[in-house]
């Protein structure tokens, strides 16, 4: 007996502690128990004073289970008692085959505390906490668990975690000591590195808002300049009979607009140079022969301009190009995107820009300059090698290029080490392999057969409330928090400021793992955008050590305090060594 009961209200009990009676301090956030006429109610203990014990209600056992959430209330005549350990596993789990161990409870001698795999990774999940909480071992310790459980074998496991700084390559590398079923692949930006797959996007995966991403696009009027190009290139990169007609079709008609244009003549030929010399076929290039009656010109040769400031084969060539014109191949949707490279989108683009008008276009010059600049930028930047694909693959392909080995074998952990590269274009990585994923997800016939898991590092650099939703009319992320659980793609945010995160992305979050966390800020932010938060938890965290959390959700029936055990090995995440680095 602790005490007995001398106020109740709907959601607490004040316990008076008999005079003369020793009570702990260490009995905060205990978990006890109110028994009588055949009910169990339990209670967590809150706050301790010289005289009273203040507990807050959890929820009540019920024929040997634990139902969270309390109608019927205790008497002021029940029995007061610390749960023991058998009605502590109805509480915290027991080590099941469906269930896998996430920590101990420093509150009751480093008891284990399981969390049941669907009611965990079924939902979307936020890790948060300052630096130097925990939340890096945090993230190694959680998915060590998985695969070290003797009892289970997640062979068809599927973890991409994107990693900001590099860190989990050192967590994972030796994951098949534990099971040689088990892998790690790694794909990394960082080319200084002797070990690891490099990155590579094929661009032929990415639609319109993919690229205009990659473009930085910021205004609605660019994305028919995009669409057009990518329609361009995808005729252009095929080498069929049907596809040669569609090509001389586009340039013939490019040229035709051209030709009809307000520009001087010098103007006009300089622009149809260019279209054929970015978009070519043996029927159009400089070189190419136009037969008229009784004699041949080169295609150059027919724009040579005359005295009066024409071209001098003006008949001919108007003959010549409008011959290939047939515009029902407009309608022709047999011809579907190939391998195509950035010179290949590079020179689209550029093709689209000319045959349009667009640089003449005074309202439109801006935004078309705009992204022909930043698409050679691309081509001839540093992040041109994250896009040099050696052949054509279908979607299915590459997503099971992603998780395959040599011999077949399979990795059950992808690392995208994305430390090499800026803000912008880690952006960019993250929500393109996203929503490939998201699209291949949607397509299995069989719902949510494949499941996945995003985990992203320093998540509120990427998961924003940014302009997609202004510009595309949806953003990724929040689609995939809306939708992707029941399709089995599912998002692990990690993040030290929850308050830079996409609202509408964090409230559909089901689990949390919550680190300690102090700017005010982000305390306040965790508090306001989570309705199943109490302040009690909110105060919890406050005060925890490195390495603890408080984990609540639908996972867990009660909000516990966690201590995560130390992975094994550990991440690069550790500060540096300052002390032993100067004597060094």
């Amino acid at each position: 007996m602790i005490g007995n009961i001398i106020y109740i209200n709907d959601n607490e009990a004040h316990i008076a502690i008999p005079q003369g009676t020793p009570i702990a301090t260490n009995m905060m956030n205990l978990y006890i128990l109110f028994e009588d006429d055949k009910k169990k109610i339990l209670g967590e203990i809150q706050d301790i004073s010289k005289d009273i014990i203040k507990v807050q209600f959890l929820g009540e056992i019920v024929d040997d289970h634990f139902v969270g959430g309390v109608i019927r209330k205790p008497t002021l005549s029940a029995k007061i008692r610390i749960i023991n350990n058998e009605e502590m596993s109805l509480i915290v789990g027991k080590n099941d085959v469906d269930r896998f161990l996430l920590g101990v409870s420093p509150l009751y001698d480093d008891y284990p505390i399981t969390v049941g795999i669907n009611s965990f990774f079924s939902n979307h999940i936020a890790i948060l906490g300052n630096t130097g909480s925990g939340k890096s071992y945090g993230v190694a310790r959680l998915v060590q668990n998985v695969f070290a459980n003797p009892n289970y074998l997640p062979y068809k496991a599927n973890f991409f975690i994107f990693d900001a700084y590099g860190e989990y390559h050192n967590a994972f590398k030796d994951i098949s000591k534990i099971n040689p079923n088990y892998n790690f692949k790694i794909y990394t930006t960082n080319y200084s590195q002797n070990f690891g797959n490099y990155i590579k996007i094929p661009l032929w995966l990415l639609d319109t808002d993919d690229i205009a991403l990659l473009l930085s696009a910021t205004n609605h009027s660019q994305l028919p300049i995009i669409e057009r190009a990518l329609k361009i290139v995808s005729v252009f990169s095929q080498n069929s009979e049907a596809a040669l007609k569609y090509k001389n079709h586009l340039i013939a008609k490019a040229i035709m607009n051209i030709l009809y244009t307000n520009q001087t003549t010098t103007s006009k030929r300089n622009d149809v140079f260019s279209i054929v010399n970015n978009c070519s076929t043996p029927d159009f290039n400089l070189e190419t022969p136009v037969r008229g009656v009784g004699y041949t010109r080169k295609f150059r040769d027919c724009f040579m301009i005359d005295s009066a400031g024409n071209f001098s084969e003006s008949v001919l060539m108007t003959e010549y190009v409008s011959s290939f014109i047939d515009d029902s191949l407009e309608q022709d949707e047999t011809i579907k995107p190939g391998y195509f490279t950035l010179v290949d989108l590079e020179n689209a683009l550029n093709f689209t820009l000319i045959s349009e008008g667009l640089l003449n276009n005074p309202k439109l010059y801006n935004e078309a300059v705009t992204l022909k600049v930043r698409a050679h930028s691309l081509v001839v930047g540093e992040y041109a090698k994250f896009f040099e694909v050696g052949s054509y693959m279908t979607l299915e392909n590459y997503v099971a290029s992603l998780v395959s080995l040599d011999n077949n074998r399979k990795a059950q952990i992808v690392n995208f080490n994305l430390e090499e590269v800026d803000d912008t274009f880690a952006k960019f990585i993250t929500k393109v392999f996203t929503k490939m994923l998201f699209t291949f997800t949607k397509s299995l016939k069989d719902r949510a057969s494949i499941p996945f898991h995003i985990f992203l590092e320093e998540a509120h650099r990427y998961v924003q409330n940014d302009n997609d939703k202004v510009l595309f009319g949806y953003n990724i992320f929040e689609r995939v928090a809306k939708e992707g659980r029941k399709y089995g793609l599912i998002l692990n945010l990690i993040s030290q400021r929850p308050v830079e995160l996409s609202e509408t992305v964090i409230s559909q979050v089901s689990n949390f793992l919550i680190f300690k966390l102090n700017h005010p800020s982000d305390v306040d932010y965790v508090r306001k955008i989570l309705p199943n938060i109490s302040d009690e938890i909110v105060e919890k965290q406050k005060t925890l050590q490195p390495g603890t959390c408080v984990g609540f959700g639908k996972a867990f029936k009660v909000p516990m305090i966690i201590k995560m055990p130390l992975p094994n090995p550990t991440p690069y995440s550790s500060n540096c060594d300052v002390f032993n680095r100067w004597s060094k």
